[in-house]
């Protein structure tokens, strides 16, 4: 059943993540990957608020797998990250490239604890 949780969330999240990098790419003239970036903070935010459910009891492991593992995983993309990083950085751009590691780390990590702080919030 989890594994069909799982295939269910990233059913959702991987064009979830294509529409939503496109449309926040296409609002920025720049070779900054803001597309990225955001779905990034975004599915790290979700994903500290499910971790922060399950731990108050609030959520279930099945909505942990449904939406922490299946839709946050393929909404975040690490190896999009990676790929659009190394771009910068060889097409000489590389103060962005070095800006978009700092700021991408820190960002998700960031969104990660506020969305836990968040669920405490909610279910403490």
């Amino acid at each position: 059943m989890n594994l069909l949780l799982v295939i269910a969330g990233a059913a959702v999240g991987a064009p979830l993540r294509y529409l939503t990098d496109r449309a926040v790419q296409a609002r920025h003239d720049a070779v900054f990957p803001w597309g990225t970036f955001a779905v990034n903070v975004a599915a790290s935010l979700l994903l500290g608020l499910v971790t922060g459910a399950v731990v108050a009891g609030a959520a279930s492991q099945r909505v942990a797998s449904l939406v922490g593992t299946g839709l946050c995983g393929a909404l975040s993309t690490y190896s999009t990250f990676s790929y659009e990083t190394l771009r910068l950085a060889e097409t000489g751009s590389r103060m962005l490239a070095v800006a978009n590691v700092v700021a991408s780390v820190l960002a998700a990590f960031a969104a990660a604890v506020a969305g836990t702080a968040m669920a405490r919030a909610i279910w403490a």
